[in-house]
């Protein structure tokens, strides 16, 4: 039954509406739990969407899809989706970090500028977004208003410091109750937890940790089997 309804859905088949667990009893004459055991396996995967109680549908495909290995900013991203973005501010400040400050190759006790913002995307919340950079290049940063501007173009034009490269890691994670609140996130959805460490030339200049929305992000790349993964360019 689940290899059936996979192949359907494929195959374009519930572009109205997915049908509800009754429907699908007598459609394929089965028991109830073995039709709930193949909606939780279609869940598992991302096929469909639906809550205890309510009836499943097809999940959307994502809104923001980026690139791997390539040097972006969310900003950017958003915009390229055709969509309208803006940040709320939730903290910008000087602190002390000591964890971050050995990412960055600094003494623990160096000052850091912390910009936390909660991005949106056409004013439904994206990710939440936490950056440290070294004070001794980002304090004019203190200034700027990040509800409307990237950070890498005010690092650019404030700081004169822009990032040529970096690393990034990519999990799946299941976001905490408060962080699903604040994303106004539906039971049942993951989401992306990104962390960045930013270069400019030989120097650590940013450390990032991201929390994005898994039903409204995805990331991809390009491969061929003679040459392998071919990292999508950033347009």
């Amino acid at each position: 039954m689940h290899d059936d309804l996979l192949r359907r859905v494929e195959a374009g088949a519930f572009t109205d509406a997915f049908p509800g667990e009754l429907a699908l009893v007598e459609e394929y004459q089965v028991s109830r739990h073995t039709v709930r055991e193949a909606l939780r396996r279609l869940r598992s995967a991302g096929v469909v969407r639906g809550e205890r109680g309510r009836t499943s549908r097809l999940s959307e495909p994502a809104e923001i899809d980026q690139p791997l290995g390539t040097l972006y900013s969310l900003f950017s991203s958003v915009t390229a989706a055709g969509q309208q973005q803006h940040s709320v501010v939730r903290t910008l400040d000087l602190r002390a970090d000591g964890v971050v400050a050995g990412r960055l190759g600094l003494e623990e006790s160096s000052p850091l500028l912390y910009l936390e913002r909660l991005r949106m995307a056409s004013d439904r919340p994206l990710a939440v977004d936490r950056v440290w950079l070294p004070a001794e290049l980002a304090r004019p940063l203190l200034d700027a208003d990040f509800s409307t501007t990237a950070l890498y173009q005010e690092l650019a034009a404030r700081c004169g410091v822009r990032l040529t490269g970096g690393s990034e890691h990519i999990r799946a994670v299941i976001p905490t109750p408060a962080e699903r609140s604040l994303l106004e996130m539906p039971d049942g959805v993951a989401a992306f937890a990104i962390e960045r460490s930013g270069f400019a030339g030989e120097r650590p200049v940013e450390w990032r940790h991201t929390l994005v929305r898994g039903d409204r992000f995805a990331v991809s790349a390009e491969f061929s089997g003679r040459t392998g993964y071919q990292l999508v360019a950033n347009g």
